[in-house]
């Protein structure tokens, strides 16, 4: 039996634990001395001492790197692993910078607190390999977000929106936890590779095909993925803006990289083929099924919608789709292709949701007329959201071009020499042009369509222009150069 020296793993996990005390410290300086300052003071203070701990956190990983695999798979640290956890802490940062100025709650500290939470929340997800951490990492993550999401105390439509959110996500965390325990009965090990060392043989046991299933039905439902997509339209139309753009970017990359792990290294021998007439039993054929879903449902429903962050929903179904294939190809350059996918639409949704805080802030809606004649409005807003919304369609040189280029030649590489995902691969592409109408239509509103009359120019404070340009320039040279990432994954 391994002996465990508690300081060592202290050690290790310093990064997570900076967090927590950032946490501690928003709430603690908030509630004990600043009780009696205005709102937008405590905001920014609180903002502050949230990006400092992030920074220290980053700082900590970059002049500390470890790497371990302890306690059955419970903590790994690699340099990858390492990389997302920068990833997640630098897009909180992003995120708290969007809350800066933000009127819908007077409880600023425990909204700061509660990100910060769920940010480490996702460092843990991604640095194990454990079932049972991961359940815990993608409860207290949940928990989070339901909060965040109701956190508007003014607006019904939030709490109706947090309480689906809360419903779907009790049911599908039964559904996963049900799953692991299938998994656990089979193998009797929580560890991943353990585990598919123990499920490998040539025929897959009825058992373990019903907890596949019961696991994407769990891990589907973090992801946003159709048909477990139902609460997303009401959470991302109805939750505050930053609370939106938290779940729709950094909670979708933990997800999507531990949904890679569980898939990949705990049912590696049982993958099955998707492949065009060569059809063979696994978990893949179960992937393309919700991938070919995701993609359609997603593409079509959001060109009936008129609310601008419903748009941003569908699409997001969607893209869940496109990153699904990064899964289903299940190589070392599918991998690096769905992270930078994953990367470059989080930040991406990130500058659109935005934008779209700072519309309703001004019209109160975020219709598609609500953004009428927004360009003679608000000139580098609508620039921004130009950018935004050309990447996630796909349009060079913009990253969310290259990101599909890399996610759908890695899915056609993985089985050359034969048409293997071929058929997947085109239907994507015939998707992402459907979605360049919607996204068209939004532009039109902003560029074409004359403002209502009496609207005047919109002041934006410069913090914000300042953030908005940051990411826009982000997802150009991302675009342009897509090695600045590559080489760093």
């Amino acid at each position: 039996m391994t002996t465990i020296n508690y300081l060592d793993l202290l050690h290790l996990v310093l990064p997570e634990v900076i967090v927590i005390l950032g946490a501690l410290c928003v709430l603690s300086v908030d509630l004990i001395f600043l009780r009696a300052s205005t709102m937008r003071f405590r905001g920014s203070v609180g903002a502050i001492l949230s990006l400092a701990g992030c920074a220290a956190s980053v700082v900590w990983i970059l002049h500390a790197p470890q790497s371990a695999n302890i306690l059955d798979g419970m903590l790994v640290l690699n340099p990858l692993a390492q990389r997302m956890q920068i990833v997640l802490l630098f897009l909180t940062m992003l995120t708290i910078l969007t809350f800066i100025g933000s009127t819908f709650t007077q409880h600023v500290s425990e909204y700061l607190a509660l990100i910060l939470l769920a940010t480490v929340s996702m460092m843990f997800l991604v640095s194990t390999q454990n079932l049972l951490l991961i359940f815990l990492s993608l409860e207290l993550l949940s928990l989070s977000l339901y909060i965040l999401t109701a956190f508007n105390k003014h607006s019904a439509r939030s709490a109706e929106a947090a309480l689906k959110y809360f419903i779907f996500g009790g049911i599908s965390a039964a559904f996963l936890l049900f799953g692991f325990s299938l998994l656990y009965g089979l193998s009797n090990s929580a560890n991943l590779m353990r585990i598919a060392n123990s499920i490998h043989g040539p025929l897959l046991d009825p058992l373990l095909i019903v907890a596949m299933v019961m696991m994407m039905v769990g891990l589907g439902f973090k992801v946003a993925a159709a048909p477990f997509h139902f609460w997303a339209p009401d959470v991302y139309q109805a939750a505050p803006a930053p609370s939106a753009a938290l779940i729709a970017s950094s909670s979708k990359v933990a997800a999507f990289f531990i949904l890679y792990q569980v898939m990949v290294i705990g049912f590696a021998g049982a993958e099955g083929s998707s492949s065009w007439h060569s059809y063979a039993s696994g978990w893949v054929p179960v992937v393309a099924i919700v991938a070919v879903l995701s993609m359609v449902l997603g593409n079509l429903v959001a060109i009936l919608q008129t609310s601008v962050r419903r748009l941003l929903a569908y699409s997001a179904i969607a893209h869940a789709g496109y990153m699904l294939l990064g899964i289903l190809s299940h190589t070392q350059q599918s991998l690096v292709a769905l992270i930078y996918y994953a990367i470059t639409y989080a930040l991406t949704v990130l500058g659109a949701f935005g934008v779209v805080a700072l519309v309703e802030n001004e019209t109160g809606g975020d219709t598609l007329s609500d953004f009428a004649g927004l360009s003679r409005r608000a000139p580098v807003p609508s620039l921004c959201m130009l950018i935004f919304l050309l990447s996630l369609a796909g349009i060079p040189p913009l990253a969310g071009f290259f990101g599909k280029f890399y996610l759908f030649s890695s899915a056609l590489t993985s089985t050359s020499g034969t048409l293997g995902l071929l058929w997947l691969v085109v239907l994507a592409i015939a998707m992402s042009a459907v979605s360049l109408y919607y996204y068209l239509k939004v532009l039109k509103y902003i560029y074409v369509v004359d403002p209502s009359a009496g609207a005047t120019s919109i002041r934006i404070p410069v913090l914000r222009q300042v953030v908005l340009c940051l990411i826009a320039i982000g997802v150009v040279l991302l675009g342009c150069d897509p090695n600045l990432l590559l080489h760093w994954l």
